[in-house]
């Protein structure tokens, strides 16, 4: 295929001034689903841009947890520009109703996408932080003038005259304890503590075949893990969750839209049941300790109550954070609870809201006092777990045409998603009234590691699939 976008015109420099402010690329972070669809869309307008990979491979996390299938079917995970300038350059789409696994997503979609990027994909370039040229946080006069200052961690730096952030949260996973705080013991104890997705059935097998394993988290994710432990045999599995009931986990079955994800709560419903894999609820882990090879988990109930659980390895699925380090010198307006934007955070609550139930949004909703920053895909929903990959494609497209000026495009934001299972942290009474929408592991509408299973796409960029 020949590449629709050739060498940017601008290259790594310490500094530019301020009067070319407008002939400087756009810098995406992140070559992730959504860091690409931004790409496509910037292409499309013609948009300089330069797209900043971490990884050593555009989509680099999706291709971590590639053993996984997701739960949505490949019409729900192309984005529309990108589909437009692959099919240009001779691209033969993939089944629109088969469920790719995320190795499917990176060599049928993202690698010839990146391809398509040439020169302005730069791979093995890791973001350390973003300020303003000449500019720290305090400083005002003439700030919206400067270009943005984009410093890599070999030292490199460039300018930019905006920047989307579509690096995603995959890197920086929740911690093992129940209250947002470490467990006692858990760093000691890091070497027999796996996060999110580990191939259990494949590289990761001997890790856990015949090992007792608990498995921490309620979300897709924690389910996937649990489907694919229990396929091993002479393997002890222990599920904990916080809350008082797995309705949630369990989701819509048969009703869900999409039904691979429907299927993943039914299986997981009937091995609990069945008594293979053992359920602790109401279970907030507190402490882990070394028992020789072994480790005790311990919860401590809100009440004091202790219980505790020895086992061989963990697996904390317990979601993801943003990870904001690297925009310390901007001034972003960031919701106190989710770490959202504070304009976004009550669309996307979930206490509120399932993935099914938030709204379309786009540009006005992502932007923050720093003008012409923009973190979209996963990292734009902070702590919330209900974003799907559709709504990022969205996110990038709204984006995009507030840079190339066309505002009436960038407000005509529209989102059609499938009905499917509920997806909220805390949906048991909604589960009743409504069935919602689920999220996995990214933020599209992806599933979790299975062999015919799926997670929610919640895991972007320098992410994974948002």
């Amino acid at each position: 295929m020949s590449g629709c976008c050739g060498p940017a015109t601008v290259e790594f420099e310490p500094s530019v001034p301020a009067a070319r402010l407008e002939e400087l690329p756009v810098v995406v972070i992140g070559a992730g689903p959504v860091g690409l669809a931004a790409a496509a869309h910037l292409a499309e307008r013609d948009l300089d841009f330069l797209v900043l990979e971490a990884g050593e491979r555009a989509g680099a996390s999706v291709a971590r947890w590639g053993h996984v299938r997701v739960f949505s079917p490949w019409k729900y995970n192309i984005d529309a520009a990108a589909r437009r300038l692959l099919q240009a350059a001779g691209w033969h789409e993939p089944d629109p109703e088969w469920l790719p696994t995320g190795a499917e997503l990176v060599e049928d979609y993202l690698s010839p996408l990146a391809a398509l990027m040439g020169e302005r994909l730069r791979i093995g370039a890791r973001v350390s932080a973003i300020s303003r040229l000449g500019y720290d946080r305090v400083r005002t006069a003439g700030r919206e003038q400067a270009p943005f200052l984009i410093r890599l961690t070999d030292g490199r730096e460039l300018s930019a005259r905006a920047v989307i952030d579509a690096s995603g949260t995959y890197a920086s996973p929740n911690v093992l304890g129940a209250s947002g705080l470490p467990a006692y013991g858990e760093q000691a104890a890091a070497e027999v503590i796996d996060h999110a997705l580990p191939d259990v059935l494949g590289v990761d097998r001997e890790r856990y075949e015949g090992r007792h394993t608990l498995v921490v988290g309620a979300g897709h994710s924690a389910a996937t893990t649990l489907l694919a432990l229990a396929q091993l045999d002479g393997t002890p599995v222990t599920w904990a969750i916080r809350a008082g009931s797995a309705a949630r986990t369990y989701g819509g079955g048969e009703a869900d839209a999409l039904p691979a994800r429907g299927a993943l709560g039914t299986r997981l419903h009937a091995l609990v049941e069945s008594g293979r894999i053992r359920l602790l609820t109401g279970f907030f882990t507190h402490a882990v300790e070394r028992d020789g090879e072994r480790v005790r988990v311990v919860g401590r109930d809100p009440s004091g109550v202790e219980r505790s659980v020895t086992v061989d390895r963990v697996v904390a699925a317990t979601g993801y954070r943003p990870d904001h380090s690297i925009t310390a010198e901007l001034r972003l307006d960031l919701d106190p609870i989710l770490g959202s934007t504070r304009a976004l955070a009550p669309l996307i609550d979930p206490n509120m809201h399932s993935c099914g139930t938030v709204p379309a949004h786009g540009v006005d909703e992502l932007a923050h006092p720093e003008p012409g920053y923009y973190a979209v895909g996963v990292k734009s929903y902070g702590r919330a777990p209900t974003f799907l990959m559709a709504t990022g494609y969205e996110q990038a497209r709204s984006v995009v045409a507030a840079l190339a000026g066309d505002w009436e495009a960038a407000r005509d934001v529209q989102l059609d998603l499938p009905e499917t299972g509920v997806c909220s942290s805390s949906l048991a009474e909604a589960q009743e009234q409504r069935i919602g929408l689920a999220t996995g592991i990214s933020g599209g509408l992806l599933s979790t590691p299975l062999p015919l299973v799926g997670v929610s796409a919640s895991t972007e960029g320098g992410g994974c699939c948002g």
